[in-house]
């Protein structure tokens, strides 16, 4: 299964059952934009659990309630997250992003790609 899809927000597409979703730069996220996601993601997956990996290096900002959905509705038929940052900055505020959203799912944050996807592996 190879599809893929752009949307407003970043491009998504499966490969070796891995949903990868690499965000447009400059992209300000609040709680209806991440509806809008979550819907474009369940659209494409066709009631399919993946992993998911997510380059979230172009987002500029997202607020707390886009967190908080992101967190546990936006963890429909996943069964785990990676997520890519590019500085340590992006890092600590991603780090702090799990502590205070509590995904419902594992989600790590790494700034290796290959890192990232080795814990992917890991829930297969």
């Amino acid at each position: 299964m190879d599809f893929r899809v752009e949307s407003e927000y970043g491009q998504f597409w499966i490969e070796n059952g891995i949903l990868f979703f690499v965000y447009k730069k400059g992209i300000v996220i609040d709680r209806s934009v991440a509806i809008k996601i979550v819907e474009d993601r369940l659209r494409l997956q066709q009631g399919n659990t993946f992993l998911n990996f997510s380059d979230i290096r172009g987002v500029k900002s997202i607020d707390k309630a886009a967190r908080n959905y992101l967190a546990v509705e936006g963890s429909l038929l996943i069964k785990a997250t990676a997520l890519l940052v590019d500085s340590p900055l992006a890092d600590a505020l991603s780090e702090f992003y799990l502590k205070a959203s509590k995904p419902v799912i594992p989600t790590r944050v790494f700034t290796d790609k290959e890192a990232a996807l080795a814990f992917l592996e890991t829930y297969r």
